[in-house]
């Protein structure tokens, strides 16, 4: 759950930076010997694949910052978050895999670093295989799981991750519903959030905020880690070196990596990455199954697909994007699909929603006196991309003066919408109204507000790109 600073590694370590910036951050990584006596290994494949691993050591975490945000208790000293990232061979192109904490695993035989025990074969969680033999004994078994050979391993804790958060001013964050987590006090409203070290921490650990449990934590990690590398990539700090010194050096203080992760490395990234941005990245998980596997003495275990996962870490082995090509010509995901282009009033920053305009249809009604006022809703709202009739109705009576949308409670998610299209109107709900919602356009109309969908995950690994699930 902390990845989103580790991966900044990677984005700030290739910005552009000097040589001698490079070799002084070099100075200040801990060292791990990753891949110590180990044998059997996949075969190579084309480009680099980190294993980026968050720990839930908080040794550093301030007793102000445990009480704020939520951080007591003792930790399990395992990895609460794995995340495979490969880093395609001409810099192109950067896909982040989430790994599932509670994974069946097989650990190989092995011997415990601390005890001297030595132990065979046996199944477990995957994180767990943290606990059991550190960053060595982790990295064999997700190379076993997954035929990928890592190039590098790089591992984070708490403090790092506010810290970094915090350098850059913090990362802007969107969401369409309020968020509320009471385990780590994560408190949101719908709408955009910019947020500091602390609340960004709270962010990427909610798993308590609705069904979807790990898996839709997973997924705010990936959304948080797209936002931290449009921050990095538009905010200015790439281009400053003092700035990315000064960034990178407080992350790194608590980075561990392995030792062939150095001055060469950041600077071979450097001259292949200038040009990333949110729309270079891909993001996914590891397809599972739709059950869970129960093991005796171990609980409930989440197991792969194993087809859809075979195919996932092939196309990482052969260097191969795992989102599927935009047609030529296409619109990036953010911009309203209308042909006409949208209505001038309708240009400033979208707002993010829960369900796409183009799935709302809308019957438009002037509610005043002003001629053509309906028109000209109806056109704004088709240019942001809501299906409307074309053909709006006078209302009867006089003047209305807020703008009001009925709508069925069946699809109040959609009034929501549309609502967030029309700032101030009135939400009101009509019985059996149907799927249709109406809109009586008030004296109060000045324009409508852009919105947008979360972009649905596409392709067979249900990936997303970061310049879709950044705030639009």
């Amino acid at each position: 759950m902390r990845m989103a600073t580790t991966f900044s590694v990677l984005v700030l370590g290739a910005g552009g930076i000097g040589h001698a910036v490079v070799t002084s951050l070099n100075t200040g990584i801990g060292r791990v010997d990753a891949f110590k006596d180990m044998k059997n290994r996949p075969g190579a494949g084309h480009g680099l694949n980190f294993l980026l691993v968050g720990t839930d050591g908080r040794d550093k975490i301030t007793d102000d910052e445990r009480q704020k945000y939520r951080l007591g208790g003792a930790p399990c000293h395992c990895t609460d978050t794995i995340m495979l990232v490969h880093l395609s061979e001409d810099g192109d192109r950067a896909s982040v895999v989430s790994v599932p904490r509670d994974s069946y695993a097989e650990l190989p035989e092995h011997t415990d670093g601390t005890t001297g025990e030595h132990h065979k074969p046996h199944p477990v969680k995957l994180n767990a295989a943290y606990a059991e033999g550190g960053p060595n004994l982790t990295v064999r078994t997700v190379e076993q799981m997954t035929g990928v050979k890592i190039s590098h391993y790089l591992e984070v804790d708490f403090a790092s991750f506010m810290k970094t958060v915090d350098a850059l001013g913090g990362v802007e964050i969107c969401t369409p519903r309020v968020l509320r987590d009471s385990y780590t006090g994560l408190d949101l409203t719908a709408g955009t959030h910019q947020l500091n070290g602390g609340q960004a921490l709270q962010y990427v650990r909610s798993r308590h905020l609705d069904g979807g449990a790990d898996l839709g934590r997973m997924q705010r990690q990936q959304r948080f880690l797209a936002a931290l590398i449009s921050r990095a990539t538009s905010s200015g700090v790439l281009l400053n070196p003092v700035k990315v010194r000064d960034v990178a050096s407080t992350m790194l203080k608590s980075v561990r990596a392995d030792a062939g992760f150095g001055t060469e490395q950041m600077l071979a990234m450097n001259e292949a990455m200038r040009d990333f941005s949110p729309s270079s990245s891909e993001f996914t998980s590891v397809p599972v199954s739709g059950s869970d596997r129960q093991v005796d003495g171990i609980g409930a275990t989440v197991s792969w697909d194993p087809v859809k996962s075979k195919k996932l870490f092939q196309a990482l082995r052969e260097d191969k994007p795992l989102t599927p090509e935009r047609p030529a010509g296409a619109r990036p995901p953010q911009q309203p699909q209308n042909a006409r282009g949208p209505e001038p009033e309708t240009r400033k920053k979208a707002t993010l929603v829960e369900v796409k305009p183009q799935q709302i249809r809308v019957q438009v009604f002037n509610g005043t006196r002003t001629d053509g006022l309906g028109k000209r809703v109806d056109d704004a709202l088709r240019g942001t991309g809501f299906v409307t009739t074309r053909a709006p109705l006078n209302s009867d009576g006089g003047d209305v003066r807020r703008t009001v949308v009925m709508y069925d409670p069946r699809w109040d998610r959609s009034a929501k919408s549309l609502a967030a299209a029309l700032p101030g109107s009135e939400l009101r709900p009509v019985e059996q109204q149907g799927p249709t919602l109406k809109v009586v356009a008030g004296t109060d109309y000045r324009a409508v507000t852009p919105v947008r969908a979360e972009e649905a995950p596409k392709g067979p690994f249900a990936t997303v790109t970061g310049d879709q699930v950044v705030c639009p």
